[in-house]
């Protein structure tokens, strides 16, 4: 008989063990295949928004080449820079030497705290001579902006002619002269010296700041409401000292006035000569009667 090959072969069988094992890897793979795949999109999310968010921060945080300061144009900043320095208390006007008989007032206790000097400056701004130099200012601005020399000429006289006392025609002249002597000094103009020349006699400060504000283009409005708060706030600086009172309850009358302020410079825009009155008649004796007081602090 032919010999028989004897062996061991292979089994090629998979058994359900090889299977469970194959199956476990082949979810792992796709788990972990997944999860890079998440990993990749979120990064690729980050960076679009990062690239995408910079240039946006920086335009944010630099100021726009076409529009700057909020659509200010150069000629408007210049009439703020020049505003705020005209009309800062570091100006020098002289102004802290008068109180505009607010002295007086004080010693006979017409004003004794912050409410009774908040009550007083509010008549003698709205009702006395506030609006009146409110008016007075406007009307020289007018004059110069429209090249109106001869009216320009009228408001001056009329201006000077106005103040009730002595002492009152002192402090408005001599700070209206100084103020015109440093504007022309440090910010001279062709319009400016054109306006002063037509000008005969003392130039009183309101007078002399719409002058000024005209000849350097700087509208009405914003000049109106820079003096009148620098008019407010060397009162109560005056106040502040004689009665006195502390710095915060300066202030306190200062935010008080505000609405005053603003309502005065709206009257004084569109007043005419025929408007022009005041019903203080105590401040206006109260400037009187510091010509003779004892003792005092301020020139008027």
């Amino acid at each position: 008989m032919p010999a028989r090959r004897t062996g061991m072969r292979m089994s090629s069988t998979v058994t359900p063990v090889m299977i469970m094992h194959m199956a476990t890897i082949m979810i792992m793979v796709t788990i972990i295949i997944t999860i890079m795949a998440i990993i990749i999109t979120t990064m690729t999310i980050m960076a679009v928004t990062i690239i995408t968010a910079i240039p946006m921060l920086m335009a944010a945080n630099e100021p726009s080449r076409g529009d700057a300061f909020g659509g200010m144009t150069d000629a408007e900043l210049a009439a703020l820079y020049r505003l705020m320095t005209w009309l800062s208390p570091a100006f020098p006007v002289g102004g802290f030497s008068y109180s505009s008989g607010i002295e007086w007032a004080v010693e006979a206790q017409d004003i004794t705290d912050a409410p009774s000097l908040k009550g007083w400056l509010a008549a003698m701004l709205t009702d006395g001579s506030g609006f009146c130099d409110a008016a007075f200012l406007a009307q020289a601005h007018r004059g110069v902006e429209a090249d109106d020399l001869r009216a320009l000429q009228e408001t001056a006289e009329l201006a000077a002619a106005f103040v009730p006392s002595r002492e009152r025609q002192l402090e408005t002249s001599s700070q209206g002269r100084a103020f015109i002597e440093i504007a022309r000094a440090a910010w001279n103009c062709a319009p400016l010296d054109r306006a002063l020349a037509s000008c005969a006699g003392p130039i009183v400060y309101p007078v002399a700041v719409g002058i000024v504000s005209a000849a350097h283009a700087i509208p009405l409005a914003p000049a109106l409401h820079a003096f009148l708060h620098a008019l407010v706030s060397n009162w109560i600086s005056a106040g502040s000292r004689l009665i006195p009172i502390g710095q915060t309850d300066s202030q306190r009358v200062l935010a008080a006035l505000e609405v005053d302020v603003a309502a005065t410079a709206r009257r004084a825009i569109s007043a005419t000569s025929d408007d022009l009155g005041s019903a203080t008649f105590r401040a206006d004796l109260a400037s009187l009667r510091h010509e003779t007081q004892y003792t005092r602090l301020f020139r008027s």
